[in-house]
């Protein structure tokens, strides 16, 4: 049976990072990068994570066409 293991960074940290090195992503790039590393994430819960670092001053999001949203880092 295979077992869970616990990961070294939370999801915000990962997320923050890959926009460091990346710089502005489409959110639905960004959320697939994000699976990538956390297969158990949701788009509910990638949706919520956004609000979160929007609402803390740590991300800006802006709307670009119908359903897409690009997400950058604030320095």
């Amino acid at each position: 049976m295979p077992t869970k293991t616990w990961k070294t960074h939370p999801t915000y940290f990962v997320l923050l990072d890959l926009l460091k090195k990346k710089g502005a992503l489409p959110d639905t790039e960004l959320f697939e990068a994000l699976t990538d590393e956390f297969k158990d994430l949701g788009f509910k819960d990638f949706n919520e994570l956004l609000m979160r670092l929007e609402i803390a001053g740590k991300v800006r999001i802006t709307s670009m066409a119908r359903n897409k949203r690009r997400v950058e880092l604030i320095a």
